[in-house]
């Protein structure tokens, strides 16, 4: 029984070791073997692989991803003209050289973001500082760019690193700079939003003037046209009356006293004190002048 206890354990001890020996690469990552602290290999290869048990032997695997590091922080940076823009910036790295990388930053990925940052700001200032805004915001962006990414790629060597892209992505003036910016374009809409102000109620009133004036020239000609035809109106009712009353003088006379008493009696209440023997009621009288039959006695 002992001896089948100790086969057993024996045989569990080999297994072990002969797992701690072997370990599986994913094509992810890098494989680093350390051999008593010092880097003994860097394995890129996918795939099943083999080492010495521990404390000989024990494996590190690095990230070979493409990683994004964005700007940290908003900094200005002067233009050519001296004016501040903030610029938003990021750039796609990941770890070319493992054992580089592993000397110069160590493991942690986040010491290397932190070394390459202000590497990025200083190449995206020198690009930016001798450009005008113009430029930058937009006919030199992509050339900014192209610059900034050139200069990475050699101070990237060292850390082990490959600079994929940089990408600008916002390019903004300063909060003091945008406030007078604001204020100027305000204050120029307003001013613009005046001239056509001023220019329409010119314009308001011109088309006034005018319509008044054509208004007035309509009236003047409708008014001369109508005393025209009343005028034409007036000659032709004289001419009828004249040949009216001259094929019967007294019969006219009658119907110009009749015309004259409604005139008079417009109204059951109007009241006129004459005398009647005046030649007012002549025709009332004799019902029709000298020479005419009497009126008929009214009952």
């Amino acid at each position: 029984m002992n001896r089948f206890v100790v086969t057993v354990v024996s045989l569990l001890l080999v297994l072990v070791l002969a797992m701690s020996t072997l370990f599986v690469v994913d094509q992810r990552n890098f494989a680093v073997v350390y051999s008593l602290g010092e880097i003994r290999e860097v394995i890129t290869e996918p795939g099943l692989k083999f080492k010495l048990p521990p404390p000989l032997q024990n494996v590190v695997f690095i990230d070979r991803r493409t990683y994004t590091l964005d700007s940290p922080e908003t900094r200005p940076i002067f233009t050519a003209e001296k004016q501040s823009l903030v610029i938003d910036w990021l750039v796609k790295w990941r770890v070319k050289e493992a054992r580089q990388f592993i000397r110069n930053t160590g493991l942690d990925l986040r010491n290397a973001e932190a070394r390459l940052s202000p590497i990025v700001q200083a190449a995206l200032n020198e690009e930016v500082t001798k450009r005008s805004v113009r430029a930058v915001l937009s006919t030199d962006r992509e050339k900014i760019m192209q610059g900034v990414m050139q200069r990475l790629s050699d101070d990237a060597k060292n850390f082990g690193i490959e600079i994929v892209d940089v990408r600008i992505k916002r390019v903004d003036f300063a909060a003091t700079i945008t406030e007078s910016v604001y204020r100027r374009m305000e204050s120029e809409r307003k001013r613009v939003a005046n001239e056509l102000r001023s220019e329409g109620s010119a314009e308001g009133e011109k088309i006034r003037a005018d319509a008044d004036r054509q208004r007035e020239v309509i009236l003047a000609e409708a008014y001369r046209e109508a005393q025209k035809v009343k005028g034409e109106g007036d000659a032709k009712a004289a001419v009828l009356y004249a040949e009216s009353f001259g094929r019967d003088p007294q019969f006219a006379q009658f119907l110009r006293s009749l015309d004259a008493y409604k005139a008079s009696f417009r109204s059951k209440s109007d009241v006129i004190v004459v005398d009647p023997s005046t030649e007012f009621f002549k025709v009332m009288r004799n019902g029709g002048g000298s020479g005419g039959a009497a009126a008929p006695a009214r009952k």
